[in-house]
């Protein structure tokens, strides 16, 4: 039916609510490919989906949750699959258990900042898809709350996984984890 096309946020249309999102949050949805893929081109290729689904989606809102919560919620599906996809595919994605066991290298102080933020999200690609979307969305300045709508999860279980979270990313990077090989 053509008429469940319509959103009930008034007169906007699909592709009315999708420019203002993207408009919006798009340097946040690039960060958001970035922090789920490293590869360039998959990258592309993810940001583009994460975009196409999110203008599909807008077919469905319905004001029930924000705009911004309703963009993470899609944005975040969408790289969760692309991850699953590329997991089974390649198995390149490490556990968070894997990860603890790795042996911690000395690589020195890194004095360049470019150089520790592509270390940072080094080491958040490695998280599983679920402690990887709760730390992007904090580092997207989304509150527990908000996380919370977005991933399913209470906003307590959201504020001690961002904890958890926080504390293994902190290790992991002054044991020198992240580099690429």
């Amino acid at each position: 039916m053509r008429g469940t096309e319509s959103s009930s946020t008034g007169a906007e249309s699909q592709d009315d609510l999708y420019r203002d999102a993207a408009d919006k949050f798009g340097s946040s949805l690039e960060r958001l490919a970035r922090a789920y893929e490293a590869d360039p081109e998959k990258r592309r290729d993810l940001s583009q989906d994460i975009h196409f689904q999110l203008w599909r989606s807008f077919q469905r809102y319905d004001a029930r949750c924000s705009v911004r919560t309703w963009v993470y919620r899609v944005a975040h599906h969408v790289a969760a699959s692309h991850v699953l996809r590329e997991r089974r595919t390649f198995s390149k994605l490490v556990s968070l258990e894997e990860l603890e066991m790795l042996p911690g290298k000395d690589h020195g102080q890194f004095a360049d900042q470019g150089v520790n933020l592509e270390r940072l999200s080094m080491l958040i690609q490695q998280l599983k898809p679920l402690d990887r979307q709760v730390i992007i969305s904090y580092l997207e300045d989304i509150d527990a709350e908000s996380i919370g709508e977005i991933t399913g999860l209470s906003s307590g279980n959201v504020a001690m996984r961002i904890h958890r979270i926080k504390n293994i990313l902190a290790r992991r990077f002054h044991e020198g984890g992240g580099h690429a090989k």
